[in-house]
């Protein structure tokens, strides 16, 4: 065979394709084009809803042997520590029904008031139970995910309680769970009113890393802010409820090179370790729902007579 009708193409096996450098390239500008697609138009949702619904399964059957070790850890409880238990579920309970009848003599009274101002009565926040299933995998945040999800009725933006106050509000919504950003997180605010004062200001979350308290900025040095004052929720903000308890001030510290003081709060709620919640309707709801008001007829102008 002629050396001139020999094949000099290199085997496939040889073939390199694109240089490293231009995959670089086309990869970085893709994950740059994705990024920017999924924060201003949520393209990747839909996929993100996939994935939770595909894998709700296999995490339930991940915390079935954490339930199985904490059930059995409470039923091995000592005789003593069942019985401290017991007792102060008892003062708890009665103190409970000391407060649910207060809290029914101002409902009384708030009624009363409403008569005589001719205004219309408030109609009860509707509510669901859920459970928390697990703490969310990013470890720069404070969120955890709980039972209940589109299938449920729940709402973007739903505050969610225990049994102590405002634990944190729903941030995003899958088919089957939910993912509730919880009031340390930095990236949440909550409009608060001190109950002793009545000043109403903006509680933030905690904005150091795996911080587990909050904050109150933006208040001057002169503010009335004394430390044990409760803060709850203001209600301005046609989110979260008015009343509800949220944090208590614990630290205030007085800076002479700022004219703001700085001011820690401890979160009323249970944050690490919230088992059973309650998720709230979002008080927006209820007023995109309801019927604007009639304007008042204008009277018509009487003609001059010729």
């Amino acid at each position: 065979m002629a050396l001139g009708t020999l094949d000099r193409s290199l085997p496939p096996f040889f073939n390199q394709g694109p240089s490293v450098y231009s995959k670089l390239m086309f990869f970085g500008a893709l994950s740059l084009f994705l990024m920017v697609a999924d924060a201003r138009f949520n393209v990747t949702q839909p996929i993100r809803a996939a994935i939770a619904t595909a894998l709700y399964p296999v995490q339930w059957l991940a915390v079935q042997p954490v339930h199985a070790v904490r059930n059995s850890s409470e039923y091995f409880t000592s005789l003593s520590q069942a019985q401290a238990e017991s007792a102060d579920a008892r003062k708890r309970l009665a103190l409970q029904s000391l407060r649910a009848g207060q809290v029914e003599q101002l409902e009384q009274e708030n009624k009363r008031l409403r008569k005589l101002l001719d205004l219309k009565e408030q109609l009860a926040t509707p509510a669901m139970a859920a459970e928390v299933l697990y703490d969310a995998a990013d470890s720069y945040t404070r969120k955890v995910i709980i039972d209940k999800g589109q299938a449920h009725q729940v709402e973007l933006g739903s505050p969610v309680l225990d049994e102590s106050g405002v634990l944190g509000q729903v941030t995003r919504v899958h088919p089957l769970v939910s993912e509730v950003t919880l009031v340390v997180d930095r990236d949440l605010a909550i409009p608060v009113l001190n109950v002793r004062t009545g000043e109403r200001s903006v509680a933030y979350g905690d904005p150091t890393i795996g911080g587990s308290g909050m904050e109150l900025r933006f208040m001057g040095s002169n503010a009335d802010v004394q430390v044990g004052d409760l803060l709850t929720t203001s209600g301005v903000d046609g989110i979260y409820p008015a009343g509800l308890p949220v944090a208590r001030v614990s630290r205030i510290e007085h800076r002479a090179e700022s004219a703001f003081s700085k001011i820690w709060c401890v979160p009323q709620a249970l944050t690490t370790g919230a088992r059973h919640v309650i998720v709230v309707k979002p008080e927006t709801s209820d007023l995109a729902l309801r019927p604007p008001a009639a304007a008042p007829a204008t009277p018509a102008r009487r003609g001059r007579a010729k």
